[in-house]
């Protein structure tokens, strides 16, 4: 058996899903600059938007398809002739991944769709024929759904996709429903239906928290290609993060047997952007992107993270474009004022070290931090203030 690592294609649907999500809302031209930001990280495939749903998603599906040189242009469409000539005129049939979406759970065809499972097949091969008579050769299905269909619903449409030409099946756990087993469990049953040469493709959403949980069984399992959005937003709780994706294989790629075309050192500068554009707070207990994935106040941390960072600290900042900081607050000891004197080479000044801890330290109020480095100024100016007391203010 080879051991040869399986590339691993990354897809990024920020500008879709993630942009659809309330409060996400980008103009095309919005759209356009953060596409930019992440075709730069590496990833293979990006979603412009659904370009039937709005003039805005048209025009912004135009901008990115046309500005695009590494990454490929998706987008997403219904199984109808409209969204289909939707996707054609707006992004090209060229370097242009058109998903079609279609209906894979019995809860979906009764009460979101209204049709029956015959109806549901007749859109796969409808919708799948029209598009190739338009020149698309990139086709995906994309089964909403998926984790609530049954493998006697399932596998139909997957089968009729694959005889119709679809290069990627995209099995969306669209209400975040699964456990890691299940989903793994899935994945690992359509790959046994289809061709080793057709892509399984993961959409994961993150309303039990497992979006990228979910998403890593089913590579394990088979997929070759993960959904996932910048700091993971998208419907309700969100979708797979980009970013959490990213750490992942950066660390893991070995024990997952895969390689990828991810470069992670943007990802905090294109984090920031989208934070610009959609006005995103980052949380501050967020991996990877929270104010404090590479933080620490506490003494006992940062005892050792001053002689080793690798200490508590095993995913490393500059990776992901991020510093670390360290800094002073209620939970912080002497030791790291201490620190600070052999930082700017002065000798410890205990009397100095104690009146920094009851000011900086035990007098701080809650969760109120102060960096480091700005203590590390203020004990170079009390002692340069003490020596100028001492020489009676002649340098």
């Amino acid at each position: 058996m080879s051991t040869e690592p399986r590339r691993l294609r990354v897809f990024d649907s920020t500008l879709r899903d993630g942009e659809q999500a309330p409060g996400n809302a980008m103009s095309p031209e919005q759209k356009l600059e953060v596409a930019l930001a992440i075709e730069s990280l590496g990833v293979d495939t990006i979603e412009a938007g659904f370009p039937s749903s709005s003039p805005s998603d048209f025009k912004a599906t135009q901008l990115i398809s046309q500005a695009l040189t590494t990454a490929k242009v998706a987008t997403l469409n219904r199984a109808t002739i409209d969204d289909i000539n939707a996707a054609a005129e707006s992004g090209g049939v060229e370097n242009h991944q058109i998903q079609i979406m279609v209906t894979g759970s019995d809860v979906h065809l009764e009460h979101k769709r209204g049709i029956t499972r015959a109806e549901g097949l007749r859109e796969v091969s409808d919708s799948f024929r029209y598009a190739r008579s338009l020149g698309f050769t990139d086709i995906s299905l994309g089964v909403e759904d998926a984790s609530r269909g049954t493998d006697d619903l399932l596998r139909p449409l997957i089968d009729v996709a694959v005889q119709e030409g679809a290069g990627t099946i995209i099995v969306a756990d669209t209400t975040g429903c699964m456990l890691p087993a299940e989903f793994g469990d899935l994945i690992g049953r359509i790959r046994s239906w289809i061709p080793p040469s057709v892509i399984i493709s993961t959409h994961c959403h993150h309303d039990f928290g497992l979006s990228l949980a979910n998403a890593l069984a089913g590579v394990e399992a088979g997929a070759d290609e993960v959904q996932a959005t910048l700091a993971g937003i998208g419907e309700r709780a969100g979708n797979t993060p980009l970013e959490e994706l990213a750490a992942v294989l950066v660390y893991k790629h070995e024990q997952l047997n895969v390689s990828t075309t991810l470069r992670t050192e943007g990802l905090f500068e294109a984090f920031q952007l989208l934070c610009e554009t959609i006005d995103l707070q980052a949380p501050r207990n967020k991996a990877i992107f929270g104010t404090n994935a590479f933080a620490t106040q506490a003494g006992i941390h940062q005892a050792g993270m001053l002689r080793n960072p690798i200490t508590y600290e095993y995913a490393e900042p500059a990776r992901f474009g991020r510093r670390r900081t360290i800094l002073i607050g209620r939970h912080s000891g002497r030791n790291v004022i201490r620190n600070l004197f052999d930082e700017i080479g002065a000798p410890v000044d205990d009397v100095l070290v104690e009146e920094l801890y009851e000011e900086y330290i035990a007098g701080r109020v809650g969760g109120d931090c102060i960096d480091r480095d700005v203590v590390r100024a203020i004990i170079g100016r009390r002692l340069a203030d003490k020596q100028l007391a001492t020489t009676g203010g002649e340098r």
